[in-house]
């Protein structure tokens, strides 16, 4: 375990799971957990047993042993006992301690107005419902944290009753009171005004969690720790209810990287990226690009001013190293490029041109003469390769195209057959093949890699994988200029390429084959 120092609290099963479209089922609860514990949080909130039957159920599971935790601690989540209502006698706070989980963290009203118009209660009765419950819990063994809910709110109505919450439940046994800003309406000024004077005013040990309405969560979490706070809690890319919760990877990525706190086991906060995508892909959804720290283009550059001075030193336009994340730094080919971009991103996809300038100038003129004609190599690393290679004379002729042909045959019943024919050469050979497919693309793509598997046996392990289509802005309709960009597969990495014509079809046929190519190059 680290240090209690300092705590990294996550709740991405718990909080970060209120985010709309998210559903998780047990087993994505259990392998998130693990992810997060190979990063090396402190604790993992692992849901409301007794509320939640999946909750309750990932807690038993935890509990039988399909959750090892080499870091991290498990918690529980739960509210306080009801008004009225004797402790002991509570199902919900029964079910916290059956869940087994050695700390639990309970919700507690510290607003005033919630107090009185949400709970419908005295505000002496919630006092004594937050001393009861930790009392009752820190009694069987439990190590308790205390979140505040609404305090920041509840401040500005009345400041001395959120005092009044944290001071129960200290005197109770809790670890920790945290001060949500729950609403998340506050800004990173507000939060460090309140969160020392209720440091000066209390000596508790004080944690915060923050939301994100205000896209302030991250710099509301760090200006919390400034004024005092040694507990944060955040959720992985920041998943949560609304606009969301602190980011955790650039919460820790603060702490560590701008701050000077040592808040992970050595090493772990390299495996940010890796986890990050992972819990994104779990969640099903697409990893942020643009995701601070973790997201592929944190680390990427696009004008040319920035490739130059880059290429003298990688720090003049990095905040860090990206590797410290799990990250890369990545050159991309726009019309902006410059000579000292193309030599950059080249030597990335491992083809020296360093010493030939000849080369680099006939790559950075046809880069904007086709990006100005609507072709995108930003995003088309093996069509640029390929283009490089071409001025390189390195790109060999593996086969040369005849013709090809697309015949969409609408019937009667409704139902549509595609059929393309593919005359190819390669070698002393010419082949003609003919397939059947869903689509065009498809038809396409199933005719030119049989007609050339016999000659190059690998094509059978490529897959198309991704294909995506653009307007681009100038003409309209039917007359428009179209982009496609094809992603291709095999059993060792990925590549895109890229194609623009006003025709979909050729541009689909232009990306696709330049997708056959790539994948037969020795690299």
């Amino acid at each position: 375990m680290l240090s209690d120092d300092f705590h990294v609290f996550d709740t991405t099963l718990r909080d970060g799971a209120q985010r709309e479209g998210i559903s998780y089922s047990v087993t994505d609860k259990l392998a998130i957990a693990r992810l997060l514990d190979s990063l090396g949080v402190g604790f993992i909130e692992g849901g409301w047993p007794g509320a939640v039957p999946k909750d309750t159920e990932f807690f038993t599971r935890a509990a039988g042993g399909e959750l090892l935790l080499r870091h991290a601690t498990l918690v529980a989540f739960g509210a306080t006992r009801k008004p009225g209502v004797a402790v002991a006698e509570d199902s919900q706070v029964r079910a916290l301690l059956d869940s087994g989980a050695p700390v639990i963290t309970l919700v507690a009203k510290s607003d005033v107005w919630h107090v009185e118009r949400a709970l419908r209660t005295s505000r002496q009765e919630n006092l004594a419902m937050v001393s009861d419950t930790v009392g009752y819990l820190t009694a069987a063994g439990r190590r308790v944290f205390l979140d505040c809910e609404h305090f920041f709110d509840g401040y500005s109505h009345d400041r001395d009753y959120g005092l009044r919450v944290l001071e129960a439940a200290a005197a109770a046994g809790a670890d920790v009171g945290v001060l949500c800003d729950t609403n998340g309406g506050m800004l990173p000024m507000g939060i460090a005004e309140v969160v020392s004077a209720v440091s000066a005013r209390t000596g508790i040990r004080l944690g915060i969690h923050t939301q994100d309405d205000t896209g302030c969560a991250v710099a509301n979490t760090l200006a919390a720790v400034a004024a005092g706070a040694t507990h944060v809690q955040g959720t992985a890319n920041g998943y949560g209810e609304r606009a969301g919760n602190a980011d955790l990877f650039s919460v820790i990525g603060g702490l560590v990287f701008k701050m000077g706190l040592d808040v992970l086991p050595p090493g772990a906060i390299a495996e940010s990226v890796r986890v990050s995508h992972a819990i994104a892909e779990i969640a099903n959804l697409a990893p942020d690009t643009h995701a601070p720290y973790v997201g592929s283009s944190a680390f990427a550059h696009k004008a040319g001013l920035h490739a130059s001075a880059i290429k003298a030193g990688p720090e003049l336009y990095n905040h860090l190293e990206p590797e410290r994340v799990g990250n890369s730094q990545r050159i991309l080919i726009t019309e902006m490029a410059g000579r000292a971009s193309v030599e950059l991103k080249s030597a990335e996809l491992g083809v020296d041109v360093s010493s030939r300038a000849d080369v680099v100038g006939k790559v950075v003129e046809r880069v904007k003469e086709r990006e100005s004609a609507g072709w995108s190599y930003e995003a088309a690393d093996a069509s640029f390769e390929l283009l490089v290679r071409e001025e390189l004379h390195t790109a060999p002729t593996q086969f040369t195209v005849e013709s090809y042909r697309v015949i969409i045959d609408r019937r009667e019943d409704g139902s549509v057959m595609t059929e393309a024919t593919v005359k190819v050469h390669a070698g002393d050979r010419r082949m003609i093949t003919t397939a059947e497919g869903n689509g065009p693309v498809n038809a396409l793509d199933l005719a030119l890699r049989s007609a050339l598997e016999e000659v190059f046996p690998r094509l059978a392990g490529l897959e198309l994988s991704d294909y995506k289509v653009r307007i681009l802005p100038g003409k309209h309709g039917t007359d428009a200029t179209t982009r496609v960009l094809i992603e291709t597969s095999d059993k060792a990495e990925e590549w895109t390429t890229v194609g623009v014509h006003p025709n979909i079809v050729e541009a689909s046929w232009l990306a696709l084959a330049d997708a056959v190519r790539f994948g037969l190059l020795e690299r």
